[in-house]
């Protein structure tokens, strides 16, 4: 074990601390931040991954090496802080902002494009909050669109340790990203909506389209593409949501992938009913059901990419990124965080990340966080969440010190 983990350091954390734009020739992308997130006071944190009161707003740049530096589908995160912009990864701005900055800042953006567009983006399970920005900066770059980019990033905590709360936390972002989706559709200077959403991200996007059908009696015409990146939603509730969006909703496009094994777990832990994102697209009766719908299939099973779960093609292919980007102009994995080793013990020996979260998942990990850096970051925030158990006792424990009697033990 001690082998396998050796010079697994992790790279430095709480990179959203702004630096001096020393590289010039590196790639700035913009980004309007909307998140239900709380706030974090530690440094260059900005955001934690426990849930806020009301939605958030930030104005972030973020700077991308040179193509010569780094491989396209790549997140060069860096060695050490501060990071070079020449080679790394770095944040140039990261601005606290208001609801009437936010709409100002959109109201520019959108502008900006020649097509008065705008792409939104809604990341996955564990993935913290810097994970996001970087990993959307990534692909803003990577694709080449020319939209206003949108980051929506939900309170996840960042390990495979909290599916649950993740999970649930998509559940209470849903009406926020609602607020902004009808924000878009009634802003006279957005002319065009494009909406990329991974993993679990892509419950929370559906939910949220479909209230907005629900309520608005269908979507609006300007919402032009929803892609579904590696989708970790039940294939029966995604023909109910089809089917409350109506008739006239967006061109969707279904990124699956049969080799996705974040999303192989998922479907265990969800009764062993089939997931979105992992499904045969030429088999019955899928088939037959994504034609009826008008939904286009783009299926990645022999696409290679650098992730070992197979959840984040979508980003780290070079081949993906730019369909992504032609995808976006024709209509004018994933987990993004670390996984410690003992994250992935603990998956093991579960079978399920339904388990994951209790004492005894955490005592599996435990050994593995002394010399593994992602798995000990992971590790001592549940310990956190567990917090202190008071226990009623029948003695005090001194009394319990001199007998080993049943009665004292219990």
């Amino acid at each position: 074990m001690l082998a396998i983990v050796s010079g697994c350091g992790g790279h430095p954390k709480d990179v959203m601390t702004p630096v001096a734009d020393t590289a010039p020739q590196s790639h700035k992308v913009d980004m309007l931040i909307a998140t239900t997130r709380s706030q974090s006071t530690v440094p260059g944190q900005m955001f934690t991954g426990e849930r806020a009161l009301a939605p958030n707003f930030a104005d972030i740049t973020v700077s991308v090496p040179p193509d010569s530096a780094r491989k396209i589908g790549e997140v060069s995160w860096p060695k050490k802080l501060p990071p070079n912009p020449a080679t790394d990864f770095a944040t140039l701005k990261a601005d606290m902002i208001d609801l009437d900055a936010a709409k100002a800042w959109l109201s520019a953006s959108v502008r900006k494009t020649p097509d008065g567009s705008a792409l939104v983006f809604i990341h996955g399970f564990n993935t913290k909050f810097e994970d996001s920005v970087y990993r959307f900066a990534q692909i803003v770059r990577d694709s080449g669109v020319q939209s206003a980019p949108i980051l929506v990033t939900w309170p996840s905590r960042g390990s495979l340790l909290a599916y649950g709360y993740d999970r649930e936390s998509t559940n209470y972002t849903r009406n926020a990203l609602e607020n902004l989706f009808q924000y878009l559709a009634k802003d006279r200077e957005v002319k065009e909506v494009s909406i990329l959403a991974h993993s679990m991200g892509n419950w929370l996007t559906l939910e949220a389209l479909r209230q907005m059908a629900i309520r608005n009696g269908g979507l609006p015409a300007k919402f032009k593409n929803v892609m579904l990146a590696a989708p970790d939603v039940d294939v029966d509730v995604f023909r109910s949501q089809i089917v409350d969006m109506g008739k006239q909703h967006p061109q969707f496009t279904l990124f699956v992938s049969r080799d996705d094994k974040a999303l192989a777990v998922s479907r265990r832990v969800w009764g062993d009913v089939a997931r979105l994102g992992s499904i045969d697209p030429e088999t019955a009766p899928y088939k037959q059901e994504l034609a009826d719908n008008n939904i286009t299939v783009i299926d990645f099973t022999k696409v290679k990419a650098g992730d070992r779960l197979n959840h984040g093609k979508f980003a780290e292919s070079p081949e993906i990124v730019r369909l992504i980007g032609a995808r976006i102009s024709d209509g004018q994995t994933l987990t993004d965080n670390r996984v410690g080793l003992g994250d992935k013990i603990l998956a093991a020996a579960t079978g399920t990340a339904a388990a994951a979260g209790n004492a005894a998942g955490l005592i599996l990990a435990a050994p593995v966080a002394v010399v593994d850096a992602d798995t000990r970051d992971n590790f001592s925030s549940h310990l956190d969440a567990l917090g202190p158990k008071s226990v009623t006792r029948s003695k005090p424990l001194p009394e319990c010190r001199t007998t080993s009697s049943l009665n004292c033990r219990k």
